[in-house]
């Protein structure tokens, strides 16, 4: 089934893969509205409730992306911090910027994979040559809309510098 021709969710949007497959994206002082999320043992606590509170600030400034990226930086067992793409800057939020080259794979299966996918992904970048500095996560859909769409596509970005 072509993304065209699935129907939104309202929640979250049908995700293409193709735009996010083996691309280099450089990025200078890109904008984000940053949170942190508590997880046990790599699993989100509180996530779903960070989004919401965040989409509405993001939505009250008019400040939402053309394409709603979300990444997650994994810093712990014990958390993840948050960054949700925004087209200006959002009052009553946490700004951020990230800025640096990254290498993206997107990833399809069930989240009890991201380890695996990881693991891929730093051989992805060792096989072009390139150093990883860092590796974030994009959820492209959450759980119920990914059961709906029958794919649960994950992006990996490869910070290379």
């Amino acid at each position: 089934m072509e993304n065209q021709t699935i129907k939104s969710t309202g929640c979250c949007e049908p995700f293409n893969p193709e735009p996010w497959q083996d691309k280099e994206i450089i990025w200078n002082s890109k904008i984000f509205v940053k949170d942190h999320v508590t997880s046990f043992f790599h699993i989100p606590m509180n996530m779903g409730k960070k989004v919401v509170k965040n989409m509405g600030l993001i939505e009250k400034a008019g400040a939402k992306a053309a394409y709603q990226l979300m990444l997650i930086d994994e810093k712990s067992s014990w958390g993840s911090d948050i960054y949700i793409d925004v087209a200006k800057e959002v009052p009553g939020a946490q700004m951020a910027t990230l800025s640096g080259t990254f290498l993206t794979k997107v990833f399809e299966g069930p989240y009890q994979n991201a380890g695996k996918w990881a693991k891929e992904m730093a051989e992805y970048v060792k096989s072009k040559g390139k150093e990883l500095k860092k590796l974030y996560f994009s959820y492209t859909t959450c759980p119920r809309c990914a059961k709906v769409y029958g794919k649960n596509y994950v992006v990996l970005f490869a910070q290379i510098n």
